[in-house]
């Protein structure tokens, strides 16, 4: 391991509609804003959210970038995964807030708990109780 490691301080994801994924993630999941900075040179926005265990997510938006190829075995990050500890009362939240999602499996190897949902450009979400 590297000397010091600690932990996924975030991750980024590019949206097409900066708008309706900056409410997604405040709005529908809840995520905190950290910084909201809009860079002119790139016509770019970019917003820093926090996650409760103090990783992030850093939301992009690029003019013209390229659709995800597959959902979601292309290669590259399959999904991104929050940590939930009672998933039945997160189904029951993002259903109340119009989310469609998948059932809810049980991980044969760990026997937890999971589900998977997209944001709104498909980017494949998983709830995974802990």
């Amino acid at each position: 391991m590297i000397p010091g490691l600690q932990g996924i301080h975030h991750v980024a994801v590019i949206c097409s509609d900066y708008a309706q994924s900056k409410a997604f993630y405040t709005e529908t999941l809840g995520l905190q804003i950290i910084q909201e900075t809009y860079r002119d040179a790139r016509d770019s926005w970019k917003l820093d959210l926090a996650l409760p265990d103090g990783g992030q997510i850093e939301l992009f938006s690029f003019p013209e970038a390229p659709q995800r190829p597959s959902y979601p075995e292309a290669q590259g990050l399959r999904h991104l995964a929050f940590a939930v500890n009672d998933i039945e009362k997160a189904v029951c939240d993002l259903t109340a807030k119009g989310v469609a999602f998948e059932p809810i499996r049980v991980d044969e190897l760990t026997g937890r708990r999971f589900m998977f949902f997209a944001d709104p450009d498909d980017l494949p979400l998983e709830l995974y109780e802990a």
